[in-house]
């Protein structure tokens, strides 16, 4: 059974939730991969996730995903931690995801509630106990209600807390009152991070411990100051700041993925490539976000690429 006392020192802060890149045969693009990777160290951030929300794992193959993960592992070196989404809405797949992340060297999963099926908050809590009961890994439970069509409940998420087999929950669900109105009947140790850049200085400012972030890929030092200063009381610096983040998780938001990936082309980070049924932006939507990003005027922001 995993200790959560061992993940609260790295589970916090702005945590990246790195694209899964592609070349232009749609193969994985290992090599753009690793520069992610030192770019989410070289920021300081504690953890990422790979194979996340942002990462595209339901158009890798299990072999795929396996080698992503262990590739983040191998190039991280123990200087960050890596999390790996292991979600299914079969909690048999989940496991067995789970295992594969475990067996690569992951250490920590992301598991997201079940989505499509529709399960009833007894089964989500069913589905997480078995998982919680198969994996000896922290595993970070993922609330997603936009795309899972079921919401992780609060009495629900009070329960499968206090089983002791689960290190927090990544919340997207939006809702920026969750760590006022919960914190006291979650066990200590227990993380609650932001997993909507739209809404994360709300929930920080509520006293969530971070965010699972795509932001955080491309403005990375304005994160970790917001995340500072949230930490310092210092609320009125952090709002404007955010700010100043915020037409860039509006303008990610609206396509996700995609727009990330648009973005980091950008900066000359990766390719566009995404696979269907997900597709690159075009047109005014990467227009958009070319502008955005042009307005933040970050000198910082952008890193040559080999050609």
């Amino acid at each position: 059974m995993p200790k959560l006392c061992s993940t609260a020192d790295w589970l916090a802060g702005y945590i990246p939730d790195l694209p899964t890149p592609f070349d232009e045969t749609g193969d994985l693009d290992l090599a753009s991969l690793a520069r992610l990777i030192e770019r989410a160290i070289g920021s300081g951030a504690s953890a990422l996730v790979i194979c996340g929300a942002a990462g595209e794992a339901s158009t890798l193959s299990p072999a795929e995903q396996t080698a992503v993960i262990s590739e983040a592992v191998r190039i991280a070196g123990g200087r960050i931690k890596v999390i790996a989404g292991a979600g299914s809405n079969a909690t048999c797949q989940a496991i067995e995801l789970a295992a594969h992340a475990r067996s690569a060297g992951a250490d920590a999963v992301l598991s997201v509630v079940p989505y499509y099926n529709k399960p009833t908050q007894d089964g989500i809590q069913a589905h997480f106990d078995a998982i919680g009961r198969a994996i000896e890994l922290p595993i970070l439970l993922h609330d997603l209600p936009s795309r899972t069509a079921r919401p992780l409940a609060d009495d629900t998420l009070v329960r499968i807390a206090r089983s002791g087999r689960f290190a927090g929950v990544v919340d997207g669900s939006g809702d920026i009152m969750r760590p006022l109105r919960l914190r006291s009947r979650l066990p200590s140790g227990f993380r609650m991070l932001s997993g909507d850049d739209v809404t994360s200085f709300g929930f920080l400012a509520s006293g969530g411990d971070g965010a699972v972030s795509e932001v955080a890929n491309i403005a990375s030092d304005l994160c970790r100051t917001i995340h500072a200063y949230c930490r310092q009381g210092r609320l009125q610096s952090a709002r404007y700041l955010e700010k100043r983040l915020l037409p860039l998780a509006s303008s990610l938001g609206q396509d996700s993925t995609a727009s990330l990936k648009y973005a980091l082309n950008v900066l000359g980070l990766i390719r566009p490539d995404t696979r269907l049924p997900i597709v690159p932006p075009a047109g005014a939507p990467a227009a958009h976000v070319a502008a955005v990003l042009a307005a933040m005027a970050d000198e910082d922001l952008a890193e040559p690429i080999d050609a």
